[in-house]
């Protein structure tokens, strides 16, 4: 028996329960090993009006010279938030060095049907690179439409037969064709659910969950964190997508009994022996 490892190669920010700051403790919950890899520093993140950014894209080829003379191994590599087209070439090398690893990706992209300020074309083209890599892909709308190079809804809602098209055609361009495509508006539904579609080698699959309150930074990362951890403990992919949605809505609920601000993120330190 041996205790699972993960590469997590994200941002690192000091206040709004963001990224690494996040992930990091709900991995370590459910017994993995975390070892980030930081792609930036921030005070805060950007959700704030005032905050320091330290680019860490100059540091980051040494950081993982340095793993490989260790000969470190990872049973998983997963990636969030990168910030420059450097970036994005620097962990696809790492990530084509690390075979024997899942390759997990959260396209940081951007939501709403807007990309972050932050992305330029380039860098979202450069996205789309990563999907061969990758044996699990974890985009929102927004992302996914851009992965795939075409339009987002007007309204923001879709059908679940056009879901299953997206997904499969993401899925088509990974090595493990398994697609999780999270916070959906349905077109069948009256506003008050959120969908995560489940794209699993062919097989389709809605985990609904309630609409709580309004979006809050760093719900993404929770529930990748929580699917992530999920997936190297052998859970089924379906089953881990309901334990990450159960997971983020009662930390939203909570958040809104706290009354919150959006961009403080979850309190998800109450629920971490919820964890399992």
């Amino acid at each position: 028996m041996r205790q699972k490892r993960i590469a997590l190669i994200n941002d690192f920010t000091g206040f709004g329960r963001c990224s690494v700051t996040i992930e990091l403790p709900i991995l370590s919950a459910l017994k993995i090993q975390v070892c980030p890899l930081p792609t930036a520093i921030l005070s805060v993140h950007t959700g704030f009006e005032n905050y320091f950014l330290d680019d860490f894209t100059d540091r980051m080829p040494a950081y993982i010279d340095s793993w490989e003379r260790n000969r470190l191994m990872f049973d998983a590599v997963a990636t969030g938030f990168l910030g420059s087209v450097d970036q994005i070439e620097i962990v696809k090398r790492f990530i084509e060095r690390s075979n024997d690893s899942q390759i997990m990706i959260d396209p940081v992209m951007g939501d709403d049907g807007k990309i972050y300020a932050s992305y330029t074309r380039q860098m979202c083209v450069e996205m789309r690179s990563l999907l061969s890599t990758a044996d699990l892909v974890t985009p929102n709308l927004t992302e996914a439409c851009e992965l795939l190079g075409i339009h987002y809804p007007a309204d923001g809602v879709i059908s679940d037969s056009k879901l299953a098209t997206l997904a499969g055609n993401i899925a088509a361009q990974t090595r493990g064709r398994r697609v999780v495509i999270t916070g959906v508006n349905l077109d069948f539904d009256d506003g008050s659910s959120l969908a995560n579609f489940v794209y699993d080698k062919g097989k389709i699959n809605l985990v609904m969950v309630d609409r709580i309150g309004s979006d809050r930074s760093g719900t993404g990362d929770a529930f990748f964190a929580v699917l992530a951890g999920n997936l190297l403990n052998g859970i089924d992919l379906v089953d881990a997508v309901r334990k990450s949605a159960r997971f983020v809505s009662r930390c939203i609920e909570y958040a809104e009994a706290l009354e919150l601000p959006w961009n403080h993120g979850l309190p998800f330190e109450e629920f971490l022996t919820t964890l399992d």
